[in-house]
């Protein structure tokens, strides 16, 4: 089967009423962001971080897959798929995919606030005097503003396994994940789906104008037809 890699962004959870991460006027939830996704905002006020994403966490429980993520984890029928997401939530792997890397954290995990491999689970609230086993506040297993992605350099390393590879939901404005692009190997066929693209067609780029919910069925069906 051939290798397909998945890109994906806010846009493919935000049809399962997850709000993208930040509005147009540069909120997040009605929050700076700089206060709320960065070490420096959790130093100042960590109780107000730790809320935040208490509430977030809340929000995702109460949350469900829609179609484009059931869809993806459909093509693993077909293509050995990976998906690589700039998404905290775990919708793709409640959809079913088999093989997901997240680039900046997981919602539903916590870690140490010194220890960057002591991560367990969490699907309850962190509050300000949870310790980890070492005696240290436990925050969100966020990656934040200034902080490194650990996951990049597989990402990288996927990407240049793919036979075809596929944007969802992601502008690809922000780096590193934007630059992610640039690894697969030349002519790799590549699907760009957004309502508002960044990019235009050109001659291994596929750009459908469309949701992610609608822009995933028509990539299936020039998939199929292909």
């Amino acid at each position: 089967m051939k290798n397909l890699v998945v890109l994906t962004g806010a846009g493919i959870s935000a049809e399962s009423g997850i709000k993208t991460f930040r509005d147009d006027d540069g909120l997040w939830e009605g929050h700076d962001v700089m206060e709320v996704a960065t070490p420096q905002g959790f130093a100042k006020n960590p109780s107000l971080v730790l809320d935040f994403y208490n509430q977030r966490r809340r929000q995702l429980l109460e949350t469900k897959p829609n179609s484009a993520h059931v869809d993806l984890a459909t093509l693993e029928k077909t293509y050995n798929v990976s998906i690589i997401t700039q998404n905290v939530d775990d919708l793709h792997e409640r959809a079913g995919s088999s093989n997901v890397i997240h680039l900046h954290g997981e919602l539903l995990k916590m870690r140490s606030s010194k220890n960057l491999s002591d991560v367990t689970n969490c699907r309850t609230d962190i509050n300000l005097g949870d310790l980890c086993n070492e005696g240290h506040q436990l925050r969100p297993h966020i990656v934040w503003f200034g902080e490194d992605v650990p996951m990049i350099e597989t990402a990288m390393e996927i990407c240049q396994t793919a036979d075809i590879l596929l944007i969802v939901g992601t502008s690809m404005q922000v780096y590193p994940a934007a630059g992610l692009i640039n690894f697969a190997p030349k002519k790799t066929p590549i699907y760009f789906i957004d309502p508002n693209p960044a990019i235009s067609s050109a001659d291994n780029i596929t750009v459908i104008t469309e949701t992610a919910t609608k822009g995933l069925k028509r990539f299936m069906d020039l998939s199929q037809s292909n």
